[in-house]
């Protein structure tokens, strides 16, 4: 069962193998900081209290400088018009330490709408979760190689070898989860609903080697051009285009 789930955006081999191993190294230069469910991490952006909603640029000097080059890049794709990263969190993943992150939702008082992250070193699955009331219409797949989606009312072949129709089906959001797989050196953005009505999250299960991503976030609406807090924003934004961070 299959239906449109739009707000994914993959580049797959976003970058070579060879910047995949320079990135990594220049990272484990830093010191990697415990974080929760036997992840570390290493923060390049400002102190924020997200329950009490304040901030201060604290010890944040700006992003490291072998973003300058990914961030560049990020120009080229379709659904990044205009994407200024202001904060960026590197995760270290391993199978020994149980590594996962539950599903959750990014801030949306200082975190914009798109978000980006770059996975290195081996292959994950990011897993989607809804906790909505509302319905969703599946479609059956064809069941063949190409798995495309096939029309209501098709014919597919049950377990005992005959045909029988099968027609689309309303489920309740709470029951319907999507996997997204995330190929070693892909780029993914999450935008509309797979940002704002869908939860975000890694298994313990879809760690099996190190994994090191570089997720990249925005501002919102209200530090940006025309916001309440637009003249905070430009300062974030100025020191984080500087390049010149070490983790906080």
């Amino acid at each position: 069962w299959a239906f449109p789930f739009p707000g994914v955006f993959l580049v797959e081999d976003f970058i070579g193998e060879d910047e995949e191993s320079e990135i990594v190294e220049l990272m484990d230069r830093d010191d990697w900081k415990p974080s929760q469910s036997g992840r570390k991490k290493q923060d390049y952006g400002p102190k924020v209290n997200f329950k009490k909603q304040r901030l201060k640029a604290g010890s944040f000097t700006g992003l490291p400088s072998f973003s300058k080059k990914i961030v560049a890049q990020m120009k080229g794709c379709s659904v990044l018009g205009g994407f200024l990263p202001v904060e960026q969190c590197n995760l270290d993943y391993l199978p020994e330490r149980g590594s996962a992150i539950d599903p959750h939702f990014d801030d949306c008082w200082l975190w914009g709408e798109r978000l980006v992250s770059l996975n290195l070193l081996s292959k994950t699955v990011l897993s989607m979760s809804c906790d909505s009331e509302d319905s969703i219409q599946l479609f059956p797949t064809s069941g063949k190689e190409n798995g495309e989606l096939s029309l209501p009312g098709s014919l597919a072949e049950t377990s005992e070898g005959t045909n029988c129709p099968l027609s689309p089906r309303l489920v309740p959001s709470r029951e319907v989860a999507v996997a997204i797989p995330l190929p070693r050196r892909s780029l993914v953005v999450l935008h509309g609903d797979a940002r704002y009505k869908w939860k975000h999250g890694i298994y313990r299960k879809h760690i099996e080697h190190r994994r090191v991503c570089l997720t990249f976030r925005e501002l919102s609406a209200e530090f940006s051009a025309g916001g309440r807090h637009e003249q905070l924003g430009k300062e974030l934004l100025e020191i984080a285009l500087s390049f010149q961070g070490r983790p906080v």
